[in-house]
């Protein structure tokens, strides 16, 4: 692999329960834990929230990306991500839920293009076959 860029980031605290930091003071996050895994919900951030935006970040580059190269347009597309961590019988996992919306394109073309960032987006290349990804298309 050539490497065209690497992030950089140090946590503290006690995990989920701590702060996290990039060494550029871009990125500077409380962490808490949600009452869903039995911390107190507090006013910080957790690491699914940061994947969620992560990833539709990503999967909507990768799809402004392949309209493009189609000489095609995903203007005012959006991208709803929900990533959901839950147990398995080998313990914790994720799932992740895209939404994806294009106007002005058909359910099939939508869908189409959708289906090209899916190949091309480095953190579906990266869960493939990993987690469950489950991609819905809207033409808005």
């Amino acid at each position: 692999m050539k490497v065209m860029y690497t992030a950089e980031a140090e946590v503290t605290g006690e995990g989920r329960k701590g702060y996290g930091r990039t060494p550029d003071d871009r990125l500077n996050v409380d962490l808490s834990v949600p009452k869903g895994l039995g911390g107190d919900d507090g006013p910080g951030t957790n690491p699914e929230q940061l994947f969620a935006v992560g990833y539709a970040a990503c999967f909507h580059g990768a799809l402004k990306k392949v309209a493009r190269e189609a000489g095609d347009s995903a203007e005012g597309s959006t991208i709803d991500s929900r990533v959901s961590l839950g147990s398995a019988d080998d313990g914790l996992t994720l799932a992740v839920e895209l939404e994806v919306t294009i106007p002005g394109k058909t359910q099939e073309e939508a869908q189409k293009l959708v289906e090209a960032a899916h190949q091309v987006c480095p953190y579906s290349r990266a869960t493939r076959g990993n987690i469950e990804v489950t991609l819905t298309t809207k033409n808005g």
